[in-house]
């Protein structure tokens, strides 16, 4: 009998660990991370140092001093200790209740060199940075991670992405999680500092940036002036909604918590966006918003449903490659589709939503799957997209397992441009123009 039991134990011991295999799911949010109090040096002395592109072959570099006097001032070179640069900027600050912000600056430098080192130091004062900037042809890789958050699992997150060899990051909203304690920003933005200040972020917003009071705040007081994008370099008056190119890929970063119908500012832009698109100059199209459209999760079911009403036939018709959002806690990834249905000339849809947030993970599914689902697991991790020419790119999506980056989702994905779907660079352009 002994014997038999312990076989009848083993059978069960595999078969938990089979299904435990199938179907992974990560323990939940590890705590906030706690920032000590640092004195220093001086007043004037840069903080939360970040960089983002510019527009063509420039960069905005973003910092924070408690001293709204210190001047936007950036001295930068191709050598370390050796500037022969010099940009001046601006700065600006926002209050929100009880709190004030420090003095965040903003200064354009360039233009650059692509693939070049630069080293930078900010208002005169404070350590030296040095980033790199991206490539102008084909091949570039993006590092992708959506609500990210302040605890743990974020710094383990950072931690993978740090060892990638990658360009630019995106990240499709949710970032700091401050939910209006306004010094959440300012720890967030020391946190990603060394990373943010070597390789530009650009981001889009989420739920948890809006921070609104009715009749008080509109929203996105911190979000704008920490996190200024190029929307007018993109042509776009908000910073809520902008595009940018990099090495022969377009990037849409669109704005799920600001009106987007077809009468809206940001739907006119968007159109007009898509018209100046030359796919045989930048064949790979790529949009990020952060409410998913296409979600087979329980959490956040159906919010993105109006606006892929609305927005979904005009990216079709200018034959958006992938579409990355985040808001959803968990990893997924979609066959191409449009309209609910497979469709070889749709786009990839990606939810990459689990960077490391308090809130913890999104573990319940529906079931059965729908038919354009074709991974998902509720784990925190990264993505990495690497776009190697105008027809191949490699997506990989990375799980933090117990720390250690595991691999877990990988697909080679072919450009729209070279499968067909675009069949004349000018003839897109003009069904565009005369969507309703």
């Amino acid at each position: 009998m002994g014997l038999v039991l312990k076989l009848l134990m083993l059978l069960v011991m595999v078969s938990e660990l089979s299904s435990a295999m199938a179907d992974y799911v990560r323990p939940p949010a590890r705590e906030m991370l706690q920032f000590p109090w640092q004195h220093r040096q001086s007043s004037s002395y840069p903080q939360q140092v970040h960089i983002s592109l510019a527009g063509d072959k420039h960069m905005r570099v973003t910092w924070v001093t408690d001293d709204d006097s210190s001047t936007s001032v950036v001295d930068y070179g191709t050598s370390p200790g050796r500037y022969t640069q010099s940009a001046q900027g601006e700065s600006t600050s926002y209050s929100y209740m009880f709190y004030s912000s420090g003095e965040i600056h903003h200064v354009v430098i360039g233009p650059l060199e692509p693939s070049s080192y630069y080293y930078y130091q900010c208002g005169g004062e404070g350590p030296e940075f040095s980033f790199k900037t991206p490539p102008s042809q084909l091949p570039i890789t993006f590092a992708v991670v959506g609500d990210l958050g302040q605890t743990g699992w974020t710094s383990s997150t950072l931690d993978h992405i740090d060892k990638c060899e990658y360009d630019v990051h995106l990240l499709p909203g949710d970032l700091s999680y401050a939910d209006y304690r306004q010094h959440l920003w300012d720890s967030f933005g020391e946190l990603v500092q060394p990373l943010a200040s070597a390789r530009p972020w650009m981001v889009t917003e989420g739920n948890h940036e809006k921070e609104s009071i009715p009749f008080f705040k509109a929203g996105f007081d911190a979000y704008n002036a920490r996190w200024k994008m190029p929307f007018e370099e993109s042509g776009s008056g908000s910073n809520l909604y902008y595009s940018f190119e990099v090495a022969g890929v377009h990037l849409l970063m669109l704005g799920s918590y600001t009106d987007y119908d077809k009468y809206s500012d940001q739907y006119k832009w968007l159109k007009a966006d898509l018209a100046k698109v030359d796919r045989k100059r930048t064949p790979w199209l790529i949009a990020l918003f952060h409410v998913p459209w296409y979600n087979s999760n329980w959490a956040h079911q159906g919010e993105g449903d109006d606006m892929m009403a609305a927005v979904e036939p005009l990216l079709y018709e200018a034959k958006v490659d992938i579409m990355l959002a985040g808001h959803v806690h968990a990893y997924e990834r979609s066959n191409r589709v449009n309209k609910g249905k497979v469709d070889s000339c749709g786009a990839i849809h990606i939810t990459i939503g689990d960077g490391g947030n308090r809130e913890g993970l999104a573990q319940r599914y529906k079931n059965p799957k729908p038919e354009w689902s074709m991974f998902r697991e509720a784990s925190f991790g990264h993505g990495e997209l690497q776009v190697v020419n105008s027809s191949h790119a490699f997506w990989s999506w990375h799980r933090n397992d117990n720390d250690e980056s595991v691999r877990s989702d990988q697909l080679w994905i072919h450009s729209l441009t070279s499968s067909g779907c675009v069949r004349d660079n000018s003839f897109e352009r003009r069904k565009i123009l005369s969507s309703p």
